[in-house]
């Protein structure tokens, strides 16, 4: 991906416009269970300076304060900057900013001058085109740290249904589906909470398209484990599309989470 030269933090201007701000606890506890326990992720976290950017938090900042106490949990020397285009949001969160490892400023992609180790996005490119959020992208990844990660993605207001993209600087390495699967008629219904990049390419003849009809498939196939509960259902469901050649990545303990992950390779856009 090409690189964006860097603002210097002095001159940094706030890049993008302000989200619709809906914000719910624990709204993005399964981001948060997902980053806490994948080794890239905590990779990134054990670095000697490991700040954590969480872009967008909306009318409150009650997520930005979820994330960190779910990372200092493991890693106490977390810093997390909490970042808002809206200048009355930051105004109304500032407050909140006591312990030296909080704070929050206004900044968008630019990401305030920080250089952040981590970077979360979450339902901020919504109402951006597709070639937007590629260019938003390559934005917020030309301004983390070196070996930094962007996890960029989308849920519904209570959390139930998530997807999300791990990136670092070469581009897109994953990507994940979350939910409740006791919410789902089938995982196709996953497919209104796509990431930006990919919910306009849910078409025949698109990889994300497919991926989703081998997964309502094996859904249905996995219908006999009905009795023991969706949970089982899924896990069985995921089993299948492992066992037909799609490259997941997790395994058997984060499907019981309702997760799956996979390589980007999987749902890459085709050439336009």
């Amino acid at each position: 991906m090409a690189k964006v030269p860097r603002l210097a933090a002095g001159r940094a201007r706030a890049l993008g416009v302000a989200t619709r701000g809906t914000t719910n606890p624990n709204r993005l506890r399964r981001i948060d269970r997902w980053m806490a326990g994948t080794p890239a992720v905590q990779s990134a976290l054990d670095s000697p300076d490991p700040l954590v950017v969480d872009l967008g938090y909306g009318a409150t900042p009650v997520t930005t304060l979820e994330l960190a106490t779910r990372l200092r949990a493991a890693h106490p020397g977390v810093r997390v900057l909490g970042l808002e285009i809206d200048p009355e949001r930051v105004a109304a969160a500032k407050p909140m900013a006591e312990p030296p490892w909080l704070d929050f400023r206004r900044g968008g992609f630019e990401l305030a001058g920080a250089r952040p180790v981590l970077l979360r996005a979450f339902n901020v490119l919504r109402q951006y085109t597709e070639a937007e959020s590629w260019q938003s992208w390559e934005t917020m990844l030309a301004r983390l740290a070196p070996g930094g990660l962007l996890v960029e993605g989308t849920c519904d207001e209570i959390g139930r249904r998530c997807s999300w993209v791990l990136l670092d600087a070469d581009g897109p390495k994953t990507f994940t589906l979350a939910c409740l699967p006791a919410d789902l008629e089938r995982p196709s219904d996953l497919a209104e909470r796509l990431p930006k990049a990919l919910i306009h390419r849910n078409v025949p003849g698109e990889p994300v398209f497919d991926l989703l009809r081998a997964l309502d498939a094996c859904w249905a196939t996995a219908a006999p484990f009905a009795p023991f509960g969706p949970r089982a259902r899924w896990v069985e469901a995921v089993r299948l599309l492992a066992g037909e050649g799609w490259p997941v990545l997790d395994n058997r303990r984060r499907w019981r989470l309702g997760e799956v992950t996979l390589s980007w390779s999987a749902v890459a856009p085709n050439p336009a």
